[in-house]
């Protein structure tokens, strides 16, 4: 299973807010199809990898980096450029489907053990908006940089521009402007993130996330991936989390803090998920329309994954198997 298949046509619109503070219970029966979702993962051994998606080269790169004696945050590093040099993606990268007006714009977060983050939002030009991202947080005072300032400061750090639309993407995008729809519609090919985290055999904790974002978004818009607290958080006392799916509904909850929290209260990875994806879907009338999926990893190597619809993967390194996990899920309707 393609990760594309799991995103919807989000629209930007079509976000309804629920009166009350209630949050619905997660706490669903599993199914009993062949690909049962993994419950509850209850693993202990480091060091490991975890990522979003099917994404076994992207694991693979990053636990290479770790058997090599590396940190977590070269780990992070080296394998979310998997996934964005991977033009036939069309998610992160070069290849990523582009806005509304045929710009390929990306946004991409890191953070390293120290809870050190650095970001760059709305980047053209950069294939690797996650290296970016790292130079922001080691190279300069700040912590997030856009647009073309984000670009000038690439390129100054000594990246090569280059045009990310390739051939198939602009193909897409123009017979997406015959009718130039933009309504929600679960699961079909429009846009993905790669959200990763690691834990080296020192037990410290990194993570990224890197995306193109929405397919045929507004000009401008930036979703939940770069931002602090929503697309990604890292505390190296308790564990890390990071989001994929409309990163406007994970923006609204704070989502990966969220999951951070809760575990720093004493709940599993897989119930902290579980509890994140229920506040979105307490908050949100039409989850029918838009789909979100978490993964997360504890201290101890943990780890678990949610979403709201069937159709979320995750790819685990540990124990030296790289295995694609289907998660559980919210809406057993879907």
């Amino acid at each position: 299973m393609k990760r594309r298949k799991f995103i919807q046509s989000a629209s930007l619109s079509g976000l309804g807010v629920v009166a009350g503070s209630a949050v619905i219970s997660c706490a669903e029966s599993s199914t009993s199809s062949e690909n049962k979702p993994e419950k509850m993962v209850n693993k202990v051994s480091l060091p490991v990898v975890v990522a979003t998606w099917n994404v076994n080269n992207a694991t693979a790169k990053a636990w290479e980096q770790l058997q090599q004696g590396k940190s977590s945050l070269d780990a992070i590093e080296a394998g979310c450029m998997v996934e964005e040099a991977n033009a036939e993606g069309q998610s992160v990268g070069i290849g990523g489907l582009p806005d509304r007006d045929g710009n390929v714009t990306l946004d991409a977060c890191i953070m390293n053990k120290n809870g050190d983050y650095g970001a760059v939002v709305y980047l053209q030009n950069i294939k690797h908006p996650i290296s970016v991202a790292r130079r922001v947080m080691e190279d300069t005072p700040h912590v997030i940089l856009a647009g073309k300032g984000a670009e000038k400061f690439a390129i100054e750090s000594g990246f090569k521009p280059e045009d990310l639309l390739t051939e198939k993407s602009r193909a897409d995008w123009e017979k997406w402007k015959e009718k130039s729809e933009y309504k929600p519609i679960i699961n079909i090919e429009n846009h993905d993130t790669i959200g990763m985290l690691a834990i080296d055999s020192k037990g410290d904790i990194a993570g990224g996330c890197t995306t193109s974002g929405l397919a045929y978004k507004m000009a401008g818009r930036v979703g939940d991936s770069p931002i602090i607290g929503s697309g990604l958080f890292i505390d190296n006392e308790v564990g890390g989390a990071t989001a994929t799916g409309l990163g406007e509904a994970v923006l609204k909850t704070v989502g990966s803090f969220l999951i951070v929290e809760l575990m720093r209260q004493g709940k599993s990875p897989q119930e902290a998920c579980e509890e994140a994806i229920g506040r979105i879907v307490a908050k949100n009338k039409n989850i029918e329309d838009f789909q979100v999926g978490f993964i997360a990893v504890n201290k101890k190597g943990e780890t678990g994954a949610y979403a709201i619809h069937n159709g979320f993967w995750q790819t685990r390194y540990q124990d030296n198997k790289n295995e694609n996990i289907p998660s559980d899920f919210y809406n057993k309707k879907s």
